[in-house]
This record gives structure tokens, C-alpha cells and sequence, in this order.
């Protein structure tokens, strides 16, 4: 028994002297491929450059961390950051995007094989998916949105906007794509905290109808709208896409928008929710369904990591279709597909504001959610903003006009209304 006491001890040791090894191989590799601006302290306290001054410091408390940093990807730090296993001072986006160069570096994949089995989305699903993300706080959204408290992504015109410009600016733009005009009526699937359909009702004249599956979303829809004055002309209301046609009856919208919602649609549900779209909206009017989609159209997840961890810990059964399968489903509606824009570039942006306001913002944040969910949402922003960045994930507004009849559209020749 003590021989294979010492065998064992002997083992691990040289098992974590290869770790080690591992380890120093890859900082080695990436100061000879010009370096990142990153430190690493080790268990034992010993600090790792990687051959630039460091604007951030990953320390590692658990030694079991170790393995996953000799072939590191983003999934696993990740997790071993909501865990707390590491720590990160300094700027956390540069960090992740350090880490993600040091995932290539070590070998591991850019991309994966998205797995056979397909989320289900019912309505309680879908009712218990949205309570998990958007019911952790309106005070904790509070701290890092802008000041209507837009969640999605905001539109920069020159990139040296504040997010709270850009995310007026966002809702201008909405509303003009949508050629919105008084006495209109607009429907807002997945409204959020009322953002929109204030703006819209506030600043174009329309009648407006907002519907959410977030309790805390709606209850403080109604207090802005309430305080806003604009009781009977903007309403808001918890009610899933699914059942909407039957509140509202066929045709009963000249508008629809869907900013940021079809991200929790799922693809067994594209028809369904394409088609509650076309009951409601009249013919020719306009639909603008902005939402974030895959970069890669061989369904395939892509970011060393970082999809498993959104699945995991902040985005259950999100699904993330290339933007031809959008198309698609729409045309199989008869929408005729008028404008699509991609908003990559904003949406890094728009995800960097919000990291570097929640980081400026821990303490009260950490008080309001506690520690490892204050680790999931730092994870994410910064992550997200990456993943934009790089061009794992992209965002489209797709504008579509209802042709149920022969003939042309109700658009202008040009697209020049657009930005006037």
C-alpha cells in the first residue's frame, strides 16, 4: 500500500509538471506571435506574462483550473469564473478577448457541431425561460442600460455616442424603417420595458400595443406608460406571440416590430410566429424583425466555447438560425423581404457600454443579485461583445412587407427615407 501511495503522489506530480509545462508552452507561443496585454497568477502565486504590459490580471485560485489553461477555451474559463475558481482584475473584455487568442493559440476549435436535439419551446417553457433571464431585476437593468432602458442593440452614427443616444437614436430608426404615421397601430412583440412603443406613441403619433412574457418588464411598462400620460393610446400586456392573433384578431395592426425577441422563438416555431405575425398585420403593412443570428450557416456554433456557456447560464434553449433560414420562413409567409441590414458593429458597441457600466457598478450590483449571477451577467456582456466583435454572432433588421395580394408594395422606389 505506501508503494502505491508514492506511485500515485509521484503520478500527480508529474502530471502537474506537464500541466505546468503545458502551460508555459503556450505563453511562449503567444509572445512569439506578438503577445497579449495579459497577466496570469498562478495558485502558488507565481505571475505568467504573456509578452505585453498587462491591462488585465486572470488570477487562479483552483488548482483544478490548471488543465483547462494548457488548452484553454472560453466555455471553460468561463465556468470557472461563475464558479469563482478565477478572479479578473482590470478590463474585463480585453481579458476574454485575450483568452480567446489563447484558445486559438492552444489549439482548440473556432467551431462545433451544433448537437441533433432541438429545444422545446411551449408556451410555459418560454414563460419559464424569460422569468430566468429578464425577471432577475429591474433595479439590477437599471444600473447599466441607458435611461429607458432599451435591451437590445443601439445604433451609433459616428461610434462616439453615449448608449443613451445611441439607443434613442435605435428607436428613431425603428420608427422611421417602419415608416410609422398617426393614428397608426403598432404592435410590439417582446416589448421589454416600454421603450419603444412610448417613443413611438410620443414621437409619431401611433396607437400602440406592447406584449411581453417578463411580470417585472410589464409591471414597469404600465407605471412609464401611466406617468407618461398615455393611457389608451400605448397599452402593454403579458401575452405570449402564440395567442396574440386571437386577442387582436386578423389584420388589426398596420405595424409589427420584434426587437430582440426572436432569439427565444426557436426553429420548431418559425412558422408559428411568422404566421401570428401575418394574421395580425394588414396587408402591405410593414414588419421589422431585428434579432440576433448565427455566422455560420452550416449549423455549426462558433467562439471556442462561448454558445455552451450562453445555453448554460444565461440563455436556456436560445436558438441562433443563419439569417437565409429567416428569410425563408418569412417569404413561406408571404413577406416580401424589402431591407436587410446588419448591426454587428453596433451590437459590440452596444454590449461594451453595458460591460464597462456594470463593472463600474459591482458593489450594488452584487448586492442586488448576488455574486455568481453578478459573474454570469460580467461573463456575458464582455463574452457577447467579443462574439460580435469577431463575427461569431451577427444581428439583422429584416424589413418585410405583408403581400397577400398581386401588385406593389407600399414603399418608395429608393431607401433614401430611410435616413432623412
Amino acid at each position: 500500500m505506501p508503494h502505491q501511495g508514492l506511485v500515485s503522489q509521484m503520478a500527480r506530480k508529474a502530471f502537474s509538471v506537464a500541466i505546468l509545462h503545458g502551460i508555459q508552452q503556450l505563453a511562449d507561443t503567444v509572445r512569439a506571435n506578438g503577445g497579449q496585454p495579459l497577466d496570469l497568477i498562478l495558485p502558488d502565486g507565481s505571475r505568467l506574462n504573456f509578452g505585453l504590459h498587462p491591462r488585465a490580471v486572470m488570477s487562479i485560485h483552483d488548482p483544478g483550473v490548471l488543465p483547462d489553461l494548457a488548452h484553454p477555451t472560453l466555455g471553460a474559463l468561463g465556468e470557472a469564473f461563475v464558479d469563482g475558481r478565477i478572479d479578473i482584475d482590470g478590463d474585463i473584455i480585453e481579458v476574454i478577448a485575450s483568452a480567446e487568442r489563447l484558445a486559438a493559440a492552444g489549439g482548440a476549435p473556432a467551431t462545433a457541431r451544433i448537437a441533433a436535439a432541438v429545444a422545446t419551446h411551449t408556451p410555459t417553457q418560454d414563460r419559464d425561460d424569460i422569468k430566468y433571464h429578464y425577471d432577475v431585476g429591474n433595479e439590477f437593468y437599471r444600473l447599466w442600460l441607458d435611461d429607458r432602458m432599451i435591451y437590445s442593440c443601439a445604433y451609433f452614427q459616428t461610434g462616439e455616442e453615449t448608449i443613451h443616444t445611441a439607443q434613442r437614436a435605435k428607436l428613431d430608426y425603428v420608427c422611421r424603417k417602419l415608416r410609422l404615421r398617426s393614428g397608426e397601430r403598432l404592435l410590439d412583440i417582446g416589448c421589454g420595458w416600454g421603450g419603444l412603443i412610448l417613443y413611438a406613441a410620443e414621437h409619431y403619433g401611433v396607437r400602440a400595443v406592447g406584449i411581453t412574457l417578463s411580470e417585472n418588464q410589464l409591471a414597469l411598462a404600465k407605471e412609464r406608460i401611466a406617468a407618461a400620460g398615455l393611457n389608451g393610446r400605448v397599452e402593454a400586456l403579458l401575452l405570449d406571440y402564440r395567442e396574440a392573433p386571437d386577442r387582436f384578431g386578423t389584420a388589426s395592426f398596420d405595424k409589427v416590430s420584434s426587437i430582440g425577441m426572436f432569439e427565444h422563438v426557436g426553429r420548431t416555431n418559425f412558422s408559428a410566429y411568422f404566421g401570428a405575425v401575418r394574421r395580425m398585420l394588414r396587408d402591405r403593412g410593414l414588419f421589422l424583425n431585428h434579432g440576433i443570428t448565427s455566422s455560420d450557416a452550416n449549423g455549426r456554433t462558433v467562439g471556442s466555447g462561448i454558445s455552451a456557456f450562453m445555453d448554460t447560464y444565461v440563455f436556456p434553449r436560445t436558438e441562433l438560425p443563419h439569417l437565409h433560414l429567416v428569410i425563408r420562413e418569412m417569404a413561406a409567409q408571404n413577406f416580401e423581404v424589402c431591407d436587410v441590414e446588419s448591426l454587428r458593429p453596433h451590437y459590440a458597441r452596444t454590449l461594451a457600454q453595458w460591460s464597462h457600466r456594470l463593472e463600474a457598478q459591482l458593489d450594488p450590483a452584487r448586492r442586488l443579485v448576488g455574486d455568481k449571477t453578478l459573474r454570469i451577467w460580467r461573463a456575458y456582456l464582455a463574452g457577447s461583445s467579443v462574439g460580435f466583435a469577431q463575427g461569431w454572432l451577427n444581428v439583422y433588421q429584416v424589413l418585410a412587407s405583408r403581400q397577400e395580394a398581386a401588385g406593389p408594395t407600399e414603399l418608395p422606389l429608393t431607401r433614401a427615407w430611410m435616413y432623412e
